[in-house]
């Protein structure tokens, strides 16, 4: 679709001539034919030409009073217009001013929104949008660009907050804020219940007396304003604050109906990240059930209305009561049932042991008398009369041995003394020889191994004395 030109003057409006004025052309009588009838009459002599005027001066301009005097002329006619077209280039600074710029099939144009219009955008300005543009053109002079300045941006087809609810839809999507698998089952009895809500509204007046009504659960009320502007900061501080309540097992949040623009808080991206970091599990309840809501999805449970929610979020208290008299009376019965299942079963266990019992016994006997016969023969009188009965022979025999064996051994240890006897030292000393030996106690067999002075012992057959050597003789000498 072209786009529509934008209203006011157009560029090529500033340099058209004056409204109402027409260029003339002059005749040239001289050459233009008499009337019919007429002769042509000389001409009067021409008067002196005045003297040729002096050409003025052209005025000359530095570059910037050229660029902004065409700026002025721009900017006087083009404040304030509505342009319409593609968006590509699209970029947001890190200050949060918004870059991009505008086309169609003839032109394209740059575009700049400042921050501070920026930040009542309610959507992504993005690449291949096509989009409406409130502003004034204008030449940038430090590259004498042309190029616009934005104050208000409009998506053109769906309106800015259905685009802006389904971008943030799409964005939440993608990173999982919505999966089943990442809600939590509400509880089956809370201990509290807490309520994020104006303290005000109907909302409230209806889930307490819902809960009330149900199963009297306690509840914990933690007051916010839930439209306006800077209605998400209460509702993320109240989730906040009631989420620290230890009793509280489950979270409502909500209010009762309204237009599009007062539920406009529960599409905004922090109160739906708010709710999906809340610790405890929450009940979206805002609106009536035609109304849906970013916070709708990121709850870990979605009530059509505010009442519905305070029935989601605890039982009836009669009717937990029948269900558990119900379940009484299953146990009962199903305790009668396994009691007598087991009587049976114990019956028939008993009728197999008697049946087993008779053989059982006979056989153990059996083996016990064996037993009792393995015993009295491993009895320590038992194998001391069989050891005597196995040594009875052999000690009438052993006397007769043990005598030759000793007549053996004495006639061998007699030899065996007379040898040791004629080896011995003694002997020697009993014919008058003596042992000398020096005061360490060695044996001294030569005479060169004492010298004058030299003490010794001298061991004799009975007794000993010591001596001092006068003189050594060595028989070498």
């Amino acid at each position: 679709m072209k786009p529509r030109a934008p209203e006011g003057p157009t560029q090529g409006d500033l340099f058209s001539r004056p409204a109402g004025r027409e260029l003339t052309y002059p005749r040239d009588q001289d050459n233009e034919p008499p009337p019919i009838g007429e002769e042509k009459k000389p001409a009067p002599p021409a008067a002196p030409a005045p003297a040729p005027a002096a050409k003025p001066k052209p005025k000359i301009y530095s570059v910037g009073e050229l660029v902004r005097a065409a700026a002025r002329a721009v900017e006087a006619p083009l404040s304030g217009v509505w342009v319409e077209g593609e968006v590509f280039s699209a970029k947001k600074h890190s200050s949060g001013h918004l870059y991009f710029s505008l086309k169609d099939d003839d032109a394209q144009i740059p575009v700049v929104m400042w921050r501070s219009d920026a930040v009542r955008v309610r959507f992504a300005v993005e690449d291949g949008m096509h989009v409406r543009v409130r502003g004034r053109a204008t030449i940038y002079e430090q590259q004498g660009k042309f190029q616009m300045y934005a104050a208000v941006i409009e998506p053109v087809g769906a309106g800015e907050a259905a685009l802006a609810f389904e971008q943030l839809k799409k964005k939440l999507e993608a990173e999982g804020l919505f999966d089943r698998a990442r809600k939590r089952k509400l509880p089956w009895w809370p201990r509290r219940v807490g309520v994020v809500t104006s303290p005000t509204g109907a909302a409230i007046r209806d889930i307490i007396r819902v809960l009330h009504r149900r199963a009297g659960v306690p509840i914990a009320i933690a007051p916010a304003a839930v439209q306006g502007e800077g209605a998400w900061f209460d509702i993320v501080s109240a989730l906040q604050l009631v989420a620290r309540v230890p009793d509280v097992d489950v979270v409502i949040v909500g209010r009762g109906g309204g237009s599009a623009e007062d539920l406009a808080v529960f599409n905004d991206e922090r109160v739906a990240r708010a709710i999906a970091a809340c610790p405890k599990p929450v009940i979206s309840a805002v609106g009536h059930e035609v109304d849906v809501t970013i916070a709708d999805f990121v709850a870990d449970e979605r009530a059509p209305t505010p009442s519905a929610a305070a029935e989601r979020a605890v039982p009836v208290a009669a009717e937990v009561a029948a269900e558990l008299e119900g379940l009484a009376g299953r146990l009962t019965r199903a305790a009668r049932r396994t009691r007598e299942s087991a009587l049976h079963g114990l019956e028939r266990l008993v009728e197999r042991f008697e049946r087993a019992g008779g053989a059982l016994v006979r056989g153990r006997r059996t083996a016990l008398v064996a037993l009792e016969r393995r015993l009295g023969q491993l009895h320590p009188r038992a194998r001391l009369a069989a050891d005597r009965a196995r040594l009875g022979p052999l000690a009438a025999r052993l006397p007769a041995a043990v005598g030759r064996a000793l007549a053996v051994r004495r006639r061998a240890l007699a030899e065996l003394s007379g040898r040791l006897d004629a080896l011995s030292p003694l002997r020697v000393l009993e014919r008058g020889y003596g042992l000398v030996r020096s005061e360490d106690g060695r044996v001294i067999t030569e005479a060169r191994n004492l010298a004058k002075g030299d003490l010794v012992n001298v061991k004799l057959r009975r007794g000993g004395f010591a001596a001092r050597v006068e003189r050594s003789e060595d028989d070498d000498e």
